[in-house]
């Protein structure tokens, strides 16, 4: 019913930055949340930030003031643009987001994931 599209992903130095993005597309009435989580190597997976369909946003304190999560105006897209990066940043990051469906219910859905890899 909802498919998420994520790109931006790839292998950059420690300092660097990246730009992920996340398409929702399918039947779509409404996106209420979308977000972004990770996951290492052994470890479970965390959110890192998230965003409202008002503007509201939430972040992991690990990324606060080197990550920015965003929308664009037509709510389907959602950013995130992550600078000085750090190798343990490295993870592979997964789109989330929750939608009221054309027929009603509300359902979360995840993307495929792309890996972001940070090297020292």
């Amino acid at each position: 019913q909802v498919q998420l599209v994520e790109s931006g992903g790839g292998l950059v130095q420690a300092g660097g930055s990246l730009r992920l993005s996340c398409v929702a597309s399918g039947s779509i009435f409404s996106i209420n949340v979308m977000g972004w989580y990770r996951q290492a190597p052994g470890k479970q997976r965390e959110l890192v930030a998230r965003i409202a369909s008002g503007g509201s946003t939430n972040y992991a304190d690990s990324v606060k003031g080197r990550f920015t999560i965003s929308r664009d105006n037509a709510g389907n897209t959602v950013f995130l643009q992550m600078n000085s990066l750090k190798p343990e940043d490295t993870a592979v990051y997964y789109c989330n987001t929750e939608v009221t469906v054309t027929t009603g219910p509300t359902y979360l859905y995840w993307g495929q994931g792309t890996q972001v890899t940070v090297s020292s």
